[in-house]
């Protein structure tokens, strides 16, 4: 596959992931856009697992992360800066959480496509740590 095949897919793999998400859809995000066998990374020192593989993993996590907040206050997604079969995203939130109160949070998401469908994710955002 050409890499302008791939940058084109990659593309359109993130416009979906970013408007799926602006809508509130993440569950639905990750049904459609990752791979069964995604290998999802967040940094040491985070409260979620630092290495999860899989689908149902990834859906676990979020879901996980959904139970412990009490009132999202706001959210936003960039647009994506693909290059090549990868692509970046910066994502704040500023959520109310439970038995721990408001938070601001900010990270950049950097995704791998191949196969138009996402098979690597990474967060980088700071842990308190």
């Amino acid at each position: 596959m050409s890499t302008q095949v791939e940058t084109s897919k990659a593309l359109e793999v993130a416009h979906r992931l970013v408007d799926l998400c602006r809508e509130g859809k993440n569950v639905e995000a990750i049904n459609e856009l990752y791979d069964d066998n995604i290998v999802c990374l967040e940094p040491e020192g985070s409260p979620a697992a630092r290495k999860t593989v899989g689908k149902d993993a990834a859906l676990g996590s979020t879901n996980y992360w959904y139970s412990t907040v009490e009132e999202i206050h706001s959210a936003y997604i960039s647009d994506p800066l693909v290059a090549g079969n990868f692509f970046a995203c910066t994502m704040d939130i500023d959520a109310t959480y439970k038995g721990q109160g408001r938070m601001e949070m900010s990270e950049l998401g950097v995704y791998e496509v191949k196969n138009g469908k996402i098979v690597s994710s990474q967060f980088f955002y700071n842990t308190g740590k």
